[in-house]
């Protein structure tokens, strides 16, 4: 079990899950709320490497993308402790999400990405939000199987586990109810 240094930024909360469980959605209402929200890197990274036909996409080079979506993910987080560092601020996906990925892609993870996982720490609840197959879809960006989302819903709640996080299940509701549910925990 690896073991996390005090967490500064208490005011920093992670809402992650496999693909198409609607994180995207649910941020999206938070931010209406007038919560300050980060959305995740990946897809920016995917929809750059397409546009310029780059490898760093994970059906191409998985360690690229990787080695990419690691140094996004830790750049943006400092750009918010920089910015926003006494507000409550919502991560759709947090760095351990990649080191999740890493970790299900078999692609080594450096001793420097595990301290750097540890030092840049978010509140101890991390809202996760299990796999949907009614609202579950595929796309351009997204291309994993049903049974992949599953999986990776397993991994990340373990992976965070591993890391010493509270992780709390949203439930399987409208994103109003979600919201309401996520702000009565933090």
């Amino acid at each position: 079990m690896k073991c996390q240094k005090k967490n500064q930024y208490q005011n920093y909360y992670v809402i992650t899950g496999g693909p198409g469980v609607g994180k995207t959605t649910l941020l999206n209402a938070l931010e209406i709320k007038g919560m300050r929200v980060i959305p995740e890197d990946a897809r920016q990274i995917i929809k750059e490497q397409m546009q310029t036909n780059g490898e760093g996409v994970p059906w191409k080079n998985k360690t690229l993308y990787a080695e990419l979506m690691f140094d996004a993910s830790l750049s943006t987080y400092r750009k918010v402790v920089r910015e926003v560092y006494d507000k409550t601020v919502f991560f759709d996906r947090g760095l351990l999400d990649v080191i999740c990925y890493m970790e299900m892609e078999n692609i080594p993870i450096s001793e420097e990405q595990n301290s750097q996982a540890e030092a840049n720490s978010y509140n101890r609840k991390v809202f996760i939000l299990p796999p949907w197959l009614d609202i579950y879809e595929t796309d351009n960006e997204r291309k994993q199987t049903w049974k992949e989302a599953v999986y990776t819903f397993d991994k990340m709640k373990q992976t965070y586990l591993d890391f010493d996080y509270n992780v709390i299940e949203v439930p399987k509701e409208t994103v109003d109810k979600r919201c309401e549910f996520i702000l009565d925990n933090i």
